[in-house]
């Protein structure tokens, strides 16, 4: 019996049917108005799958996501590799960047509407910001944990700085890049949702705020679901891209873990 335990496939699945115990009798206790159950929540998603709003706000959300997290992924791992490598532009720009990581994309919304108006172009500039820092720092990481004795000894061969660049620093740094990859991931759905609530006709996070006018929690549980599954999806789909394409940099599928 304990072996049936330790497999997968039976564990999770009671795992799953447990939760959707618990969510039953929390809906029961409280109420549907409160927390609807799994019925109602899946009754919310048929109207809104009904009309096409649902599938059309997870598109819109997901383009801004993916938009703005491969915009600011881009631009960071060129700027973290020279961060990491030039000892000078490293002493002025660390303090900065220690400094304005701390304070979060949400903090922002305002700002960028002014600067860049309630379009796409906003909404999208927060996404590469919520990723900027995240792939700065962790490709800044990457860099400084190189082993001199690898630098040092590529340059006793006869390797200029950009073949050491091309054959050492940026191999070595591709398993902190990848890994800072996925976690600005997370932080882009959190900036998108919190942008959408406050300046957006349409989205995920429109969904889940504009709901609240009608005090439809079914439709608010569907909103909370979707980017549960938005997520999961594009970790999942990122993890196995990383596994086949970088899996002899050293990097592995395992989700990430912020420290």
């Amino acid at each position: 019996m304990s072996r049936i335990w330790q497999k997968k496939w039976f564990t999770l699945p009671l795992l799953w049917v447990l939760a959707l115990v618990v969510w039953q009798l929390a809906a029961l206790w409280y109420g549907p108005e409160i927390i609807p159950g799994p019925v109602d929540t899946w009754r919310g998603a048929r109207e809104l799958l009904a009309d096409g709003s649902l599938i059309r706000y997870i598109g819109i959300s997901f383009y801004r996501v993916l938009v703005g997290w491969a915009l600011g992924s881009l631009v960071a791992i060129p700027i973290g590799l020279v961060i990491g490598k030039v000892g000078a532009v490293r002493m002025f720009a660390e303090p900065f960047l220690n400094f304005i990581r701390f304070i979060p994309p949400i903090a922002f919304i305002t700002l960028f509407l002014v600067w860049f108006g309630i379009g796409e172009e906003s909404k999208i500039a927060l996404i590469l910001y919520a990723t900027l820092f995240i792939v700065v720092m962790n490709t800044l990481t990457g860099v400084l944990s190189i082993e001199d004795d690898k630098i040092r000894s590529a340059r006793s061969m006869g390797a200029s700085e950009w073949q050491i660049l091309v054959h050492v620093v940026i191999p070595a740094t591709t398993p902190y890049i990848f890994t800072g990859i996925r976690l600005a991931m997370g932080t882009s759905y959190m900036a998108i949702i919190g942008a959408e609530m406050i300046a957006a006709n349409e989205g995920v996070g429109f969904l889940i705020w504009n709901s609240r006018l009608f005090f439809r929690t079914d439709w608010i549980f569907v909103g909370l679901i979707s980017l549960g599954l938005m997520g999961f999806v594009t970790d999942r789909l990122v993890g196995w891209i990383g596994r086949k394409a970088l899996f002899r940099y050293g990097v592995v599928s395992t989700a990430p873990v912020r420290r």
